[in-house]
């Protein structure tokens, strides 16, 4: 963890984490006194944007150097989702209607009234589709670990392995397709805990034989807001190993990037307009050798 305080209340910087600290803060800026509205404030455009991009990085990749993220891991730009020019509907019924393509015709109209009901696509989510990759963060996703932080550890000490082999570099980007599997040993809520041990009687000697083989869960405190999924991991809990089956998207409505703040709010946006004004466009040979591992 790069800063000791990470959890402070008085900063409030919703965390990749399943620390109860971490689940007051987030509250604190979903329901609580730290909300952030940008509606009517007396802060700068320069100060807003300041303040977006700083409680997403807070989120996304705080243990990520700012220089390193802007260069590697920001897209030059978001995919486009405004509506096209197409031919209206009602120019195409009495064609439909000769060639007997009514279902298809009905099944455009179902689909343009979900579209204008649930507006475009929250693209701006997308800018952290990258650090989504990146292993530790996979592995956080997967709910094999309490925290990315601990994620990292075990990566870097050798208890996860990429496709079958040994692999300790953190900073690798997933390709489609991986499978990342992590020694169960090594999971701190799949260990027996010490307070089960003193509850246990010693005259239940036959108990503990016909349980001894099945493994212990014990989840943390406060966990449950953080239990799911997301779209685009396929997890096996029984052998502690996920497959990264493709790369996170948004449709109109929904997004898979995982984040405390709306998708398509004005915190997103602002951290947008931010960063694309400055994100280095250079890279050169010595940046190009430097590069995090990138599987694509």
């Amino acid at each position: 963890m790069r800063d000791a305080n990470a959890f402070a209340f008085r900063r409030a910087l919703p965390r990749m984490s399943w620390s109860v600290r971490n689940l007051f803060n987030l509250w604190q800026r979903s329901l609580g006194n730290n909300v952030i509205t940008f509606n009517n404030t007396s802060k700068s455009l320069f100060q807003q944007r300041w303040t977006a991009k700083a409680l997403m990085r807070a989120y996304h990749g705080d243990f990520i150097n700012e220089k390193i993220f802007k260069r590697w891991y920001l897209p030059a730009t978001l995919p486009d989702v405004r509506p096209r020019n197409r031919t209206p509907i009602s120019d195409t019924l009495a064609l439909d209607d000769y060639a007997g393509r009514n279902e298809q015709l009905e099944r455009a109209i179902r689909r343009k009234e979900e579209e204008d009901r649930k507006g475009l696509a929250p693209v701006g989510s997308l800018m952290m589709a990258e650090v989504e990759r990146r292993i530790d963060v996979f592995i956080f996703r997967c709910c094999f670990t309490h925290s990315v932080y601990e994620a990292r550890r075990l990566v870097i000490h050798g208890h996860v392995l990429l496709n079958g082999r040994k692999h300790t570099n953190a900073n690798t980007r997933l390709a489609p397709g991986d499978m990342v599997s992590v020694d169960p040993a090594s999971i701190s809520f799949l260990q027996e805990s010490a307070k089960s041990n003193h509850r246990q009687a010693p005259e239940n000697v036959d108990e503990e034989n016909s349980t001894e083989k099945l493994t212990p869960f014990n989840l943390p405190p406060y966990a449950s807001p953080f239990i799911f999924l997301p779209a685009y991991a396929e997890v096996s809990f029984p052998t502690c190993s996920a497959v990264y089956v493709r790369h996170p998207t948004a449709r109109p409505g929904y997004s898979e990037i995982p984040t405390p703040y709306d998708a398509d709010g004005e915190i997103v946006r602002l951290a947008w307009e931010w960063y694309s004004k400055r994100r280095p466009r250079n890279r050169s040979k010595a940046q190009m050798a430097r590069m995090p591992e990138n599987r694509h």
